[in-house]
């Protein structure tokens, strides 16, 4: 989405003090143990999905947009400015990544049938989103979508209604996952990660990844992962990013240091970031 740290947190971008930071992974440490403890024996019985994600097919036509510029300045200093004027359809990453994924998983399209009404896509879009997305429908027990080949084109052509039913930006604010940036990320845990990004992607179940810094407001931000090219020194992850809908990104995993890194674009100056799955289960 957008730098959804800066634009999500107040635009304040100056870390929490050393007292607060212990005091907020303290307790959160506390909550992910117990959430931990009791998922800890949960797996993963999806069934292998039908298809892989496809880039060109089911990714909305329309960004999430920037309320803000970001650039280096003069003296290296990584500064933002209000974007003129100011966009419609902002702070909405989460909701956008959470909905491609649902579609990709919840509908089925037709384009042999005719063009519908705003009244029944409407009904139709309400439908594929109400089903949580850590379910995965049968195919035949998906929604179909009318008229259209794919969620791109769908998109293209019902832009205005989509942005309406998908969900409004605050969904973006208190995805129910967030508790887990406060717990310190482990080089292992990191490892772990990437292992399990890995297999979602081969199972044809694209995750959605949060990638963050937290404490500090660099980014905070989400993408789905949909391909995975695997070499002996990384792991190469290919990425939908809501804020760039015209070319996949790559989100990077380097096996000697277990780290995770994001290329530089227009709202993070790239760099480590760390990562973890949402919208998988219910503890995220």
């Amino acid at each position: 989405m957008l730098n959804h740290s800066v634009e999500l947190q107040g635009r304040a971008k100056r870390p929490l003090s050393a007292t607060q930071r212990k005091l907020f992974q303290l307790l959160f440490s506390m909550v992910a143990l117990a959430f931990v403890l009791c998922g800890c024996a949960t797996t993963d019985h999806r069934p292998p999905g039908p298809r892989a994600f496809d880039f060109q097919k089911d990714t909305f036509a329309f960004a999430n947009e920037l309320v803000w510029e970001y650039h280096f300045d003069a003296n290296g200093k990584w500064i933002s400015h209000p974007r003129k004027p100011r966009p419609d359809y902002t702070h909405r990453c989460f909701v956008v990544a959470r909905s491609a994924r649902q579609f990709f998983e919840h509908a089925r399209f037709d384009p042999a049938q005719p063009v519908a009404d705003a009244e029944t896509y409407r009904r139709l879009i309400r439908r594929v989103l109400s089903t949580s997305p850590q379910h995965v429908l049968a195919y035949s027990d998906r929604g179909v979508i009318p008229g259209y080949a794919d969620l791109h084109s769908f998109s293209a052509a019902q832009e205005a209604l989509l942005k309406s039913q998908c969900g409004p930006a605050w969904q973006s604010y208190v995805q129910h996952g967030h508790w887990r940036i406060m717990v310190p990320f482990t080089r292992h845990n990191q490892e772990r990660m990437a292992a399990q990004l890995v297999e979602d992607i081969k199972a044809n179940h694209p995750p959605v990844a949060h990638l963050v810094r937290f404490p500090h407001l660099t980014i905070n931000h989400a993408i789905v992962l949909f391909a995975a090219n695997q070499t002996n020194s990384a792991i190469l992850f290919t990425a939908y990013d809501p804020n760039n809908p015209k070319t996949p990104v790559t989100l990077t995993f380097d096996r000697a240091t277990r780290t995770f890194t994001y290329p530089a674009n227009d709202y993070f100056p790239g760099g480590r970031v760390d990562v973890y799955e949402v919208y998988r289960d219910w503890r995220y």
